[in-house]
């Protein structure tokens, strides 16, 4: 049927197999099969126990929820596995990872313990609003070029009292240990370069992963204001020496002075773009946030700010400046190219996030315990790397009012059309299951006595309950404060 093209391909999508099979080390097959189902099911997942009818889950309707509720992932495990299979790289042959957390909402589950306020945007009309769920911080790898493809290598739930920052930190230093464990990257290699969005502290981030072959790259808001280097003192000058020279504010272009790299080029989805960077550029500290405990004089955190203007958005929009912070200094212009071209990749992000939650079913069922949920969401992380490993192995089962398109430019969606035709061809160590019948359960008419227990809602930070400062109104008109650390 694919007249032997991707053999290698194969083998290794095997071998996943085999070895996410061994990562389950209770309730092993129907988990196996659940994750089968998940991949060969038609349309997206609505219901785990719709996943039974698939010819795939030869188990009982009742056998997915209760695999999810006391079966077991061997996680340590499982994450060797993922980042041991071939994985995407940039144009330059770099690894390019993109950290963000998306969240499983839950705001009705009032017996689910654990749940964290998460920030969320679209519910109302243009509101901010926040909503009891699980969020999770989740690390992928990109790869080159225009596409919604990418290599979800880490998932860790975020519990109540953890701190996002310090949880990021430590996620990133284990995938990048993993990844030199695996040989995806070797002294003399390309430094990795991580890509996140504003929400993160890039400075903080470039100074605990200092030690690692770490490149941090992040979006700025708008209002920060950096600082320049110092100038040389004047000789017979008295007094301490300074320590940040200039200021240079986003907001005004009066600071920015003569740019040290300028690029202009066209996009083929922006139009007509501007680049341009400055070089040794650092946030002013302060003992307070994230830098309350640091002990001794807060260090210099030189960096490379790159300003991304574009003509139009996609949908007509005229979109505004994006302001980037590039944690190495003395960037050429091919480097400036490839980072704010790096952080567009970025969104393909989104694109995974969708992929889980509108296709798969990540947030489909209603599960009370955040184990079960952790379960849950590796089985989907596995499965999307099973449908990235079989991108050369499937054939397009496009439906009528569809374009043609290469194997290479499939969709994840259009590659799990062919997955059911592919995994006869794969190895599948799932055990047939052995004939039993269901236990009685609780008597019909019978109330139930034990109800479950009811858990408060949880607050990521105690900055939740402080009280609002509300502006005098004579100074309503003012411009929106800087943001200097």
């Amino acid at each position: 049927m694919h007249h032997g093209r991707g053999t290698g391909a194969s083998g290794e999508l095997s071998g996943l197999r085999q070895e996410f099979y061994r990562c389950l080390p209770r309730r092993a097959d129907a988990l196996f099969e659940l994750t089968d189902a998940i991949l060969c099911a038609d349309g997206p997942v609505r219901s785990v126990a719709e996943l039974s009818l698939a010819g795939e889950h030869r188990r009982g309707h009742g056998s997915g929820y209760a695999a999810l509720a006391r079966g077991r992932v061997d996680a340590s495990r499982l994450r060797t596995a993922l980042t041991a299979v071939s994985l995407p790289r940039a144009a330059d042959g770099r690894l390019v990872l993109a950290v963000d957390v998306t969240c499983w909402l839950r705001p009705e589950a009032h017996t689910c313990p654990q749940r964290i306020l998460c920030h969320t945007y679209g519910r109302g009309k243009d509101q901010h609003m926040m909503v009891p769920g699980w969020p999770y911080s989740v690390v992928v790898a990109l790869e080159a070029g225009r596409g919604s493809w990418t290599a979800p290598l880490d998932a860790v739930r975020l519990a109540p009292g953890d701190v996002a920052a310090d949880v990021t930190a430590r996620q990133i230093r284990d995938v990048v240990g993993r990844l030199t464990a695996a040989g995806h990257w070797k002294p003399g290699d390309p430094e990795i370069l991580l890509v996140a969005d504003a929400g993160y502290d890039g400075p903080r981030l470039a100074h605990v992963l200092a030690d690692l072959p770490v490149t941090v790259l992040v979006r700025m808001r708008s209002d920060r204001v950096l600082r320049r280097p110092v100038p040389p003192q004047p000789p017979g000058t008295m007094g301490r020496p300074r320590r940040h020279g200039g200021e240079f504010a986003f907001g005004d272009p009066n600071t920015w002075g003569t740019p040290d790299i300028t690029i202009e080029t066209t996009t083929r989805l922006y139009g007509p773009a501007l680049i341009r960077a400055w070089d040794r550029l650092h946030p002013r500290l302060t003992h307070r946030i994230a830098w309350a405990s640091h002990d001794g004089a807060l260090p210099i955190l030189d960096g490379t700010v790159i300003r991304l203007e574009v003509e139009c958005l996609p949908s007509g929009a005229i979109p505004k400046p994006v302001w980037l912070w590039h944690s190495r200094t003395g960037l050429d212009q091919h480097e400036v190219d490839i980072a704010w071209q790096a952080f567009l990749r970025r969104f393909d992000i989104e694109h995974t996030f969708r992929m889980l939650k509108q296709t798969l079913g990540w947030t489909t069922p209603k599960l009370r315990s955040p184990e079960a949920a952790d379960r849950w969401t590796w089985l989907l992380i596995t499965a999307c790397t099973q449908l990235r490993l079989a991108r050369d192995l499937t054939e397009d089962l496009r439906r009528p009012w569809e374009k043609p398109r290469p194997l290479q430019r499939l969709s994840p969606a259009r590659v799990r059309r062919g997955f059911r035709n592919l995994r006869p061809q794969l190895a599948c160590p799932a055990r047939v299951p052995k004939p039993s019948r269901p236990g009685p359960g609780r008597p019909a008419g019978t109330p139930n006595h034990q109800p479950a227990t009811r858990h408060d809602v949880h607050t990521v930070t105690s900055t939740n309950t402080q009280k609002p400062k509300h502006r005098e109104k004579t100074q309503s008109s003012d411009p929106r404060p800087r943001r200097t650390g």
